[in-house]
């Protein structure tokens, strides 16, 4: 499932997650799931015709990933494997930061971040011009909604409705996810 919230300059994309890391840090090895978020650069393309006709929209590069995951083999709610990547490097995620808050209240400390982009973007090394005062404005309002999205994506992960492997889910390398 994915889920998009659109601004002006930046978006934010929900969606949930399996993933196997075939090269794990100490301590993280084993299957994941759970929700991913991640803020990201939006553009809308030019009408492709009539004044009557669908806009391209480009849901672009990430500015900024908050992986709310669990181990599968571990305990329900544990969020043992939640962590954020404050910056990314083009299309790749920056280092996995684990933030106690995060995983002892991670729709608390999810929303606190999400309504204050300003902040998000300096840590992530993003200048301020990047977005615009609707993305500020409109992501601070949104916030309460996202996070309810998120939650419930939760729930269908631990419910068994998301957060799947594809097929058998035996291979040594995998990610099902949009994110």
């Amino acid at each position: 499932m994915l889920y998009l919230f659109g601004f002006d300059r930046i978006g934010v994309a929900v969606s949930d997650i399996y993933f196997v890391d075939p090269d794990p840090l100490a301590g993280q090895e084993g299957a994941e799931r759970g929700v991913r978020l991640e803020l990201r650069r939006l553009d809308q393309g030019e009408l492709k015709g009539s004044i009557y006709s669908a806009r391209p929209i480009t849901v672009d590069r990430p500015i900024w990933r908050v992986d709310l995951l669990e181990s599968v083999s571990g305990t329900p709610g544990s969020f043992d494997r939640t962590h954020h990547h404050p910056g990314v490097d083009g299309w790749e995620p920056g280092r996995r930061v684990f933030d106690r808050q995060l995983s002892q209240e991670p729709l608390k400390w999810l929303g606190e971040r999400l309504a204050d982009l300003e902040a998000v973007l300096d840590q992530a090394g993003v200048g301020a011009d990047e977005v615009s005062p609707a993305d500020v404005t409109g992501l601070r309002e949104r916030t309460p909604e996202i996070v309810e999205t998120v939650a419930r994506l939760l729930d269908a992960v631990r419910a068994g409705q998301a957060g799947l492997p594809e097929g058998d889910g035996s291979g040594t390398s995998v990610r099902a996810s949009w994110l």
